[in-house]
């Protein structure tokens, strides 16, 4: 299939599937006499495990890593386990960031209610709520390393 058709079956552009390509998460399919790209299921079906490993949150270089180990013949049950272990803790660190975010806006928006909203200066109104009185939550840390030998194809 070209890849117009790779993209109307997988819901994935062919600029996403060119870039795939180059960074190496799908082998470079064959090539017709014409130079188009020919596609087969078994590139639909990888691109179907990167379209779902991407909405799950997954990286590049973690889907990488998983595609490379079943590659070589090995189960990557395990890895994909620990990857999604490791998800749901930045998930809740991210959620619990924007719990405390949601209760500073809270806190500000009533304590906005019983400040003037007409001020030009910016002092002692609803603008100034905003002007250094909350420090904003830091998002946590998320992990980039990827395992050597894995790093994107140039």
């Amino acid at each position: 299939m070209l890849i117009g058709q790779l993209a109307q079956a997988t819901g994935i552009g062919p600029r996403a599937i060119r870039f795939y390509e180059a960074v190496g998460l799908l082998v470079e399919p064959p090539r017709s006499e014409a130079g188009y790209r020919l596609y087969d299921e078994a590139a639909a079906q990888r691109l179907g495990f990167i379209r779902g490993a991407r909405a799950l949150g997954l990286s590049l270089p973690e889907i990488r890593t998983i595609l490379v180990l079943r590659d070589r013949g090995e189960a990557p049950c395990e890895h994909v386990l620990a990857l999604i272990e490791t998800k749901l803790q930045e998930v809740g660190q991210q959620i619990q960031a924007l719990e405390h975010l949601k209760g500073d806006l809270e806190r500000l928006h009533d304590e906005g209610r019983r400040l003037p909203t007409d001020c030009s200066d910016m002092r002692d109104c609803v603008c100034d709520l905003i002007g250094g009185r909350v420090a904003a939550p830091r998002a946590p840390e998320r992990r980039r390393a990827s395992p050597a030998g894995l790093e994107p194809r140039r």
